[in-house]
């Protein structure tokens, strides 16, 4: 039963939106021009996006986020570490897996009666897929620089004070043959 009188009133809503649209009751006076401000930002977000492709850091920077960049050098420097890591480890194991699939008995690894070759291929195979998953991890860490740097400069002029509101009361408005019409007005405060 509900839900049939659910349906109509839905329709009848929706229907008066139409109706009803041409009346504006919120109007919004900028306190800019509005074309001027987003080429602005827009410009400014570009800029920001630039030079952080070309140094990272240095969009951050350019936003006034001195903060931001000794965390990102610290993340490219863990992860210069590990791919370094990972690639003497790869080195040493590649090595001691030719010599011992070599059939010259003259070369010897470092692993003799550690490993038997298909554990020096398996730990070969390891830093060597790790050394590359952290280059890939090392080209996001890059984007994600320039990405933070064009979103950060987009929301620089984002209003976050305490005065924005929104109301949502439900009204009778009347439609152009002057029936009733249940509504909802939307009130914005935003000062």
């Amino acid at each position: 039963m509900k839900v049939k009188l659910l349906i109509p009133s839905l329709l009848c809503f929706l229907s008066c939106y139409n109706i009803v649209a041409g009346q504006d009751s919120l109007k919004i006076k900028p306190d800019k021009p509005v074309a001027l401000d987003t080429f602005y930002t827009k410009h400014k977000a570009n800029r920001a996006a630039l030079y952080s492709a070309i140094l990272p850091g240095a969009g951050q920077i350019f936003n006034k986020k001195y903060w931001k960049p000794p965390i990102l050098y610290a993340g490219f420097i863990a992860i210069g570490y590990s791919i370094e890591f990972n690639n003497r480890n790869y080195q040493t194991f590649r090595i001691a897996y030719r010599y011992r699939i070599d059939p010259d008995s003259t070369t010897i690894d470092p692993y003799v009666g550690i490993y038997d070759a298909t554990a020096l291929q398996v730990r070969r195979d390891y830093y060597r897929r790790t050394r590359d998953l952290m280059w890939i991890i090392a080209s996001g860490v890059y984007i994600l620089n320039i990405i933070d740097a064009y979103v950060d400069a987009q929301l620089s002029d984002f209003d976050i004070s305490d005065n924005l509101s929104i109301n949502a009361q439900p009204v009778i408005q009347f439609a152009r043959d002057k029936s009733p019409v249940p509504s909802l007005a939307l009130t914005f405060n935003l000062k």
